[in-house]
């Protein structure tokens, strides 16, 4: 009996070849395995109930990195008789793709050989196997094989190619197989700190091992090291020194946004904060995130300590495991090797860039660019084909939310419940991603980042290039955001292309992500669209919506009043000046309040005037910008450094009165074509508690209660009018954890049911997904009812 068998999913660079050959071995079948373009194809020949088995197998029995989309098996006539099983040499086939694994951390099995002194790849810092190690960011086209990948520069030794050739070899056919004889290594460049009139690119150099020893020296001392890893460079510092760490934030110019970590193991991380089963598993899992945790009490009994500056004025920490060889190197605590140079167990581990900038990726361009940041490089000579930060993940009551999706993650594709044409969809100003979309996948990028600067618009369309090429997408519809100041609106102006452009209202998109992100069919549903700002049909900033939306349409049900934003790029970064501007425009005494004292009084009166004139002040019904100002008029902070800062902090002092505050009251304008939320009552309670000295954080929590109340009372408005049952979440109000439990918690006693964020960032990080299928929607509309973009943004 022969079969013919063809797989279609993620089944390359997941160890599958191997897995097959050994299989077909296993079952005395004959035949061969390739890949192509398009998937996996295999032929076997053999007695009937070893095929019928072997079949069964290709799923039950797979690499646990496998996806499968299909598994399509035919009859083969017996023409040719194969004497044994072979893995063929990949074929290209035109047209065709398939989806990509994202880079892998390091598994169990080369960590061993990584630290085993009798392995030849003891201390090597690219050691990988079928299982694990980089995929996405050296793939440079597919079929996954070495020679499209940036290893090609480095041609396999005869002992590489033996394992490479060997079936019982645990290297059977890794593509990226290397050792210190063949592959990349490492070296070490001191810079200008350690020798004030060195040029970094002349500067002594220390090589392999001896270069990882000098690294772990450096940051033992309290230098500041510039890491090149899989998608790009970190700036690395003891997190325990708090003169280093002020020192990488002044260089740096980062304020107060926290600094992730990476600890040498768990026990470290147990020292410093409090870890949850479900946190535990997310930290160790082979995707490596960032998590964030709760971190704990900083008292005499810990083992170890954590610069208060690392994190400031937060209750958390974002916290990865060492997920490459090199990272074990740089932070193993036993071997006797490196123990030479022992090293703190908690490093900083902060992108090597500038704020606002990409992270560097090739070693010039680090050289050059962050050698004030840097007082060493530690450098590699493998390239790294596309840029890829590091995922930040929180644990939710046994599910996960998504802050930023990338390395582990990306490019994963999102399985899309109907069909969908070639599709491009551009995302946002803020944390941006764009998304590629064919038939039943969406390929989500990985975090490009804030749409500020050049070299970021660069990045995002080198990103756009690859993807197209990688995903052999042609888009037939470019999707895009209303705003129309935007950079990727003027990408969509030039792009080079004859499709259909689909301007995407920011909500709708919101709302739609999540729909596509829980795999729901076209429906009507409820959806909360809580965020900072996204540009409303009408021109003024949305961001505290209730829509009733489907993929092609939605409904502004209800939303929170509108209120001004004097000077409103100021108001962003100084949350004092919308609180003046909600308080003058709603009539409420503001005057003595403590949050006053320290503002220029001129400066305050020039943003009344604005208010007062309505000279660059846009309105809003943002939910982010009620938060903000709340923060502000509380006490908390007038001015921010990062976004998100304010209201950050006020999650941390809220957090402890929840369960016993009360909300405050709020008024409600209904009519039969809408519902306002009106805020004065509110926020004159509010000032009421704040003028008796109420506890900052009661009041906060009272706040946040208000606002959930809020969020579940116009839930139950809209399904008295219109029967709906089922609650969408998206936006980035959502990302804060207290609200978050609130609402949900709420809904679901009230017998809705409640989608949230799976697999993507309920932030601007998600938004290019529902760009994309809400354009395929409407798109299907367009066509069939002749409306125009016009009537499609319904401005």
């Amino acid at each position: 009996m022969a079969k013919r068998i063809s797989v279609k999913g993620v089944v390359q660079g997941v160890g599958f070849r191997p897995f097959i050959y050994g299989l077909a071995t296993r079952l005395n079948l004959h035949g061969w395995v390739c890949n192509t373009s398009g998937g996996v194809e295999l032929l076997v020949q053999g007695q009937n109930s070893n095929v019928d088995h072997f079949i069964r197998s290709i799923r039950a029995e797979a690499p646990s990195l496998a996806r499968f989309a299909e598994v399509t098996v035919f009859d083969e006539p017996a023409n040719i008789e194969y004497s044994g099983f072979d893995i063929r040499h990949s074929t290209r086939i035109m047209g065709a793709y398939q989806p990509l694994v994202p880079d892998i951390s390091i598994c169990p099995d080369c960590e061993r050989d990584l630290f085993n002194p009798k392995d030849r790849r003891y201390l090597y810092p690219f050691i990988s196997c079928p299982n694990c190690g980089p995929r996405f960011t050296v793939i440079k086209d597919i079929p996954y094989d070495r020679a499209n990948t940036t290893m090609a520069d480095f041609p396999m030794c005869d002992r590489c190619h033996a394992e490479y050739r060997d079936p019982l070899n645990k290297r059977f056919h890794t593509q990226l197989i290397t050792c210190p004889d063949c592959g990349p290594f490492v070296e070490l460049r001191e810079t200008h700190s350690l020798f004030p009139t060195s040029d970094p690119r002349i500067s002594s150099i220390e090589l392999h091992v001896s270069a990882i020893l000098k690294a772990r020296r450096l940051l033992r001392e309290g230098y500041i090291v510039a890491i090149k890893g899989l998608g790009g460079f970190y700036l690395a510092c003891d997190a325990s020194n708090p003169y280093t760490v002020a020192g990488l934030r002044d260089r740096k110019g980062r304020t107060d946004q926290p600094f992730a970590v990476m600890a040498a193991d768990v026990t470290a991380i147990a020292s410093v904060c409090d870890i949850q089963k479900e946190e535990h598993l997310l930290l160790t899992s082979h995707e490596k995130p960032i998590v964030l945790l709760t971190r704990r009490k900083q008292t005499g009994s810990l083992t170890y300590k954590v610069s208060e500056l690392v994190a400031p004025n937060l209750n958390t920490l974002g916290v990865m495991l060492p997920y490459t060889p090199l990272n074990h190197l740089l932070l193993n605590q036993t071997d006797p090797v490196l123990a030479r140079e022992p090293v703190p167990p908690i490093l900083v581990m902060t992108s090597g860039n500038f704020i606002e900038e990409p992270i560097a990726t090739h070693n010039n361009d680090a050289l050059e660019r962050l050698s004030p940041l840097a007082d060493a490089f530690l450098l590699h000579n493998r390239d790294i084909h596309i840029r890829l930060d590091d995922s930040i993940v929180r644990a939710d009551h046994g599910d996960i939310i998504c802050l930023q999706r990338s390395r582990g993650y990306a490019p994963y594709p999102i399985e899309l419940p109907f069909e969908v044409k070639p599709t491009l969809a551009l995302g946002g100003a803020r944390k941006n991603t764009f998304c590629l979309a064919r038939d039943y996948y969406a390929f989500l990028s990985q975090h490009i980042g804030d749409m500020e600067k050049t070299e970021t618009h660069e990045s995002f369309e080198r990103g756009v290039q690859h993807f197209s090429y990688i995903f052999r997408i042609e888009p037939e519809i470019i999707a895009r955001d209303l705003h129309t100041d935007y950079f990727t609106t003027e990408y969509a102006r030039h792009a080079q292309l004859e499709v259909h452009s689909a301007a995407i209202q920011h909500h709708h998109a919101h709302i739609a992500s999540c729909m596509a992100d829980n795999s729901l069919s076209d429906r009507q549903l409820i959806g909360l669209s809580f965020d900072g700002h996204g540009y409303g049909t009408d021109g003024a900033i949305w961001g505290g919506e209730l829509l009733l939306a489907s993929y092609a349409d939605f409904e502004r049900f209800a939303h929170l009043e509108y209120l001004p934003l004097p000077d409103a790029e100021a108001a962003l970064r100084s949350p004092w000046r919308i609180a003046v501007g909600y308080a003058d425009a709603l009539g409420v005494d503001i005057d003595h309040l403590p949050f006053l004292q320290n503002i220029d009084k001129q400066v305050v009166r020039i943003a009344r005037q604005q208010t007062i004139k309505g000279l660059n002040t846009p309105v809003t019904s943002s939910v982010g910008c009620l938060f903000e100002a709340v923060a502000s008029l509380l006490g908390i902070r007038n001015d921010v450094t990062y976004e998100g800062q304010a209201v950050a902090e006020m999650e941390v002092l809220s957090k402890a009165f929840i369960s016993i505050a009360k909300s405050y009251p709020y008024a409600v304008d209904e009519t039969e074509s809408e519902i306002i939320i009106r805020l004065k009552e509110l926020l004159s309670a509010m000032i009421g508690d704040v003028r008796a000295n109420a506890s900052v954080g009661m009041t906060g929590a009272r706040f946040y209660k208000t606002v959930a109340e809020i969020a579940i009372d116009i839930c139950k408005r809209a399904r008295a009018r219109t029967n709906l049952n089922e609650v969408a979440l998206s936006g980035d109000a959502w990302q804060n954890q207290i609200l978050l439990d609130l609402v949900r918690e709420g809904l679901r006693q009230e017998e809705f049911i409640v989608y949230f964020h799976k697999h993507v960032p309920t932030n601007d990080g998600g938004l290019a997904l529902g760009q994309a299928v809400v354009a395929n929607f409407q798109t299907s509309n367009h066509a069939t009812s002749g409306e125009s973009e016009g009537n499609l943004l319904r401005s």
